[in-house]
Parts: C-alpha cells; structure tokens; sequence
C-alpha cells in the first residue's frame, strides 16, 4: 500500500554528510549504499540471526512509517537519513552508479545461491526471465564458476544473453525437443519472472534435489504436479533481497569477481519518459538516476 505524499527510490548510494554521535561503523565522507528495508524490530528471531529482511516488522526505505510515525523517504530525495545498521560502506574503487543496482538486483540473487550452497564452482543454473535481476543472476553465477543457462519464453533476447552478459546457452522454454534434451541438467534455476507462469515445463530441468528459486513477487496462485517435486527431490522455494551482512559480502564479491550491471544513467527530468520505457521493457537493465547532478529546483 502506497502512503501519499512519497519520494520513492532504492538502491541509493550517496556521500555520508553527517553522522549522529553513536555513529561508529561510518565516517563522513564514506560512501555508502541503501538497499531496500531501512529498520526492522531487531528483536525477533530473524533479526537476531542476521535475516532481518523477513522481519515481520520491517520498514521500507519508501513509502513506509517508521516507529515515530514519521514516514521514510526514498533515494529521490535530495538527502536520506537512514541508521547505520543499514547503510552499508562501498568498496573503494567500485563506481557509485555501478554499485547502486547491486544493493537489491545482485543481493536478491547472491543471497539465495549463498543460503542453499548452491556458490561452489562447477554447478550447473538456469536463470527464468532476463531482467534487471535476470542479467545479474548470469553474471554473478558465472563469476561463482558455474554453467549458466538462460531460460526464455522466445529467442529475442538471445543475442544479448550470449554475448552482452556472457551466459553458457539459451533456452526457449517453447521448444519441447531442447527442453526435453535439458531434462535433469540444472543444479538450480533462479526464477525472476514477476508475473503468473505455470512451473511444469521448468521442473523437469532440475537434477535430483534440484531447487527452483522463486524470487518475483508474484500475486496469482501458482500451479504444478506435486509428482514432479516428490519424484525428484526437487524443492520449490524463494527469497527476498538479503541481509545487510550478505550485502557487504556481495559486494565485496563483485569488486574481487568484476562483476558489474548494465545501466543506463538518467537525471531527474526523464523520470516519467524512463517509468514510460519501464513499462515497454525498454531498458537494460536498469535506470540509474543522477539526483545529485540533477536540478531538483525545477
């Protein structure tokens, strides 16, 4: 539920102006990351044991309340204030509008694949859905050593998944031959798809104990034969985003593996003319917006 008036905006990464006097992890002129949850109950059973995304208390960096009533402001804004628990020290040496779709994109993605041991060299994974998150799975994967396969509804994205971003194969998932020679192939697949897909043509692509990973949000019940789970071991779960202490190791990770997003960097006057192409998938993979090289005077 969106809470009006709202300055939306996560994947933030910005200068430290000023720091309170229990500050002790950042300085000022550290440069800094914010992902997507900026408080949580620090109580419960998750925050104790560092997944304080699933808090059931957690606060969204935008269009959330925090304790106080006050309502949090996202990365749109000219400056955030944010505790440190949830700012997290950027690498030196990574650019800024590099890093910034890695605070959600890659830690969506890095999280799962660290939780399941499934980031040793030599694995075999199929990436559902090539998006903003989908381009990030390739690449942190194939950093992580594995085969990586691209599985897609038509062979448009081909091109770019081969040779832009370096995936292993491509997939059509409407090929019943190809499919059917990928049967028990895949160690994983990490799905991103964000809208209703029936899951039964994907299954069969999973090894013994494979996993499907479901990581879009996804409001449609959705449907499979529990005789392709039982006969294979095979389990379906999710994830969502990462900790803040898989954030910082994340990141580290893609400084020391060279991993990098492909954005396109806009400022805030093509706000609209960007949520437009957004809205054609007609961006890859991610906006980056400039707001301190932008004119928020106008």
């Amino acid at each position: 539920m969106s809470h009006y008036p709202m300055v939306p905006g996560h994947e933030i990464v910005g200068e430290v102006v000023e720091v309170g006097s229990d500050v002790t992890k950042l300085k000022v002129g550290d440069v800094v990351g914010v992902g997507l949850v900026v408080g949580c109950c620090r109580d419960c059973n998750p925050c104790k044991t560092d997944n304080e995304q699933y808090c059931n208390k957690r606060i969204w960096t935008y269009s959330d309340v925090y304790s106080d009533g006050k309502p949090t402001q996202g990365g749109f804004a000219g400056a955030i204030v944010v505790n440190q628990k949830f700012a997290v020290k950027i690498p030196d040496g990574m650019a800024p509008q590099q890093v910034a779709p890695l605070l959600c994109a890659a830690v969506t993605v890095y999280s799962p694949l660290r939780k399941f041991g499934l980031n040793a060299s030599g694995l075999r994974g199929g990436i559902l859905g090539l998006g903003g998150v989908g381009h990030m799975g390739v690449k942190i994967a194939k950093a992580m050593g594995h085969h990586v396969t691209v599985i897609s509804s038509s062979d448009k994205k081909r091109q770019e998944a081969m040779v832009d971003i370096g995936a292993h194969e491509y997939l059509i998932s409407s090929d019943a031959t190809k499919m059917q020679e990928a049967a028990d192939s895949l160690d994983y697949i990490i799905d991103t798809v964000p809208v209703f897909h029936p899951l039964e043509p994907y299954l069969p692509l999973l090894k013994l104990d494979g996993k499907l990973i479901l990581l879009g949000a996804i409001e449609t019940p959705l449907q499979f034969l529990s005789p392709m789970i039982l006969l294979g071991r095979k389990t379906i779960t999710g994830s969502f985003i990462g900790s803040m202490k898989e954030m910082e190791e994340m990141l580290i990770f893609c400084k020391e593996k060279g991993v990098t997003s492909i954005i396109e960097v806009v400022k805030m006057d093509y706000i609209n003319k960007a949520i437009e192409r957004l809205e054609k998938n007609d961006v890859r993979y991610r906006f980056v917006v400039d707001v301190a090289g932008s004119n928020l005077d106008q």
